[in-house]
């Protein structure tokens, strides 16, 4: 009996604590002004820690791209992805493209499909595929087309598919990128704007930006997304190697299996979408992944591949519409989320993991938020979600003792500011954290 007394204590410890956890997500003030599922699994263990709502659909928001990042990493893996597909006929180099999204992006500035087209001594051909693939998910709003977050998906992306302005504090106005796109800029003088403000017409890739008759100069970036074409892409390539380029519609090509060129790390595209939760880059990488499996760029047969090769076993089947999670027709359960949780775990290293995903008070859309103790390593790594009607935070808690816990918090319909929610949330997962 003496030597089961001091397991028997810990028992009873270990339950208190998870009581306490319980109560205080189950009693906040906060969380009950709206819809919340909550799930808290030690994986060590065979029974969730806490289950509130586990069953039920939420909308997601931007969990969705953990949906995609483990569909990517498991199709794509983490080497180089293939930027190009290409067939060579006889004096002809037909090209056309597979949704990577490094060309000559304003962050990744990756040129080798550009070094690749410049050493040929063959006609270039640009095979359009555009129709493919549509600039906008279903469900996204109308009048989001000139934000960068709804940045047009395409076949074959270029400068990342948007204007970059940029100011530096010693610059005397702003840089353009690519400066292709300088002559279709134009200025108005406001009084009601204390700095810059950028856009552009709806349907002609033509921008102004706003300027107040006095203002303190200031850093700033801002990237404006432009309309994509086959012909505009065929262009711009066109300009930087200084080489004609015809766009061809030729169907039957489409039969043929191409040669394929690798061009940037997925670990630096998982990185970058996880991270800022870039959603541009999220859609290209399910369109990688559908090129990948059927030389075919279709965001839906990405989906349906996943959750028929990947994702079959989730305990509840996942409505997933796009890569981003702007869709609000998205929903996943919490018991879902942490099923993905755990599946991420198997497969991807946690150095990876630390390496790709926001760290609390650290880095990403997390770096203001849960913070661990001074001198302490991060003890969340997690992926945000935000829309109008939802938020959310799912990922890895790593408590005092050691053990990794996985989480899933998503809150709808809540008509109080973000702000509040997360700082309810904070506390929560710092009393896990500190407690468990």
């Amino acid at each position: 009996m003496k030597k089961l007394l001091p397991l028997l204590i810990l028992l009873v410890s270990a339950s208190c604590t998870v009581q306490k956890i319980q109560k205080s997500i189950s009693k906040s003030d906060v969380f009950e002004k709206g819809h919340l599922g909550f799930m808290l699994v030690d994986p060590a263990k065979e029974k969730p820690l806490v289950a509130i709502n586990e069953d039920k659909y939420f909308i997601p928001a931007s969990n969705t791209k953990l949906f995609t990042f483990y569909t990517a990493y498991t199709v794509l893996g983490d080497g180089l992805v293939n930027g190009l597909n290409y067939l060579e006929r006889g004096d002809s180099l037909i090209f056309w493209g597979t949704g990577d999204p490094s060309l000559l992006h304003p962050d990744f500035k990756n040129d080798k499909v550009i070094e690749f087209l410049k050493s040929s001594n063959k006609g270039l051909y640009l095979l359009d595929n555009f129709d493919q693939v549509n600039a906008f998910g279903p469900g996204w709003a109308w009048d989001w087309y000139p934000y960068y977050y709804a940045t047009e998906r395409s076949a074959f992306p270029i400068y990342g598919n948007v204007v970059r302005f940029n100011s530096k504090m010693d610059a005397s106005l702003f840089s353009i990128y690519p400066e292709r796109f300088k002559p279709l800029l134009t200025a108005k003088q406001t009084n009601d704007w204390s700095g810059f403000r950028f856009s552009r017409e709806r349907f002609e890739n033509k921008f102004t930006y706003e300027i107040a008759d006095e203002i303190e100069m200031e850093e700033f970036e801002r990237d404006i997304p432009f309309i994509t074409s086959a012909e505009l892409t065929a262009q711009m390539l066109s300009e930087v190697l200084d080489k004609k380029i015809t766009v061809i519609k030729n169907q039957h090509y489409f039969n043929f299996d191409p040669k394929k060129l690798e061009t940037a790390p997925a670990d630096s595209l998982y990185a970058q979408m996880m991270k800022i939760s870039d959603n541009f880059l999220a859609e290209q990488l399910l369109l990688l992944v559908s090129d990948q499996i059927n030389n075919h760029l279709s965001t839906r047969e990405a989906i349906d591949y996943a959750k028929e090769n990947l994702l079959e076993d989730l305990p509840d089947e996942p409505m997933w519409y796009d890569g981003s999670g702007l869709s609000s027709r998205n929903m996943f359960t919490p018991r879902s989320i942490i099923a993905l949780l755990g599946k991420i775990r198997e497969q991807v290293p946690l150095e990876k993991i630390e390496a790709y995903f926001p760290a609390g008070g650290e880095s990403g859309t997390i770096r203001n938020w849960y913070p661990s103790d001074p001198g302490q390593p991060p003890y969340i790594y997690a992926k945000t979600g935000t829309l109008s009607m939802s938020n959310a935070l799912s990922g890895y808690l790593i408590t005092k003792s050691g053990k990794i816990l996985h989480f899933s918090c998503l809150m709808n319909n809540y008509q109080i500011p973000s702000n509040d929610l997360k700082k309810e949330l904070q506390k929560v997962l710092y009393l896990i954290h500190d407690t468990y």
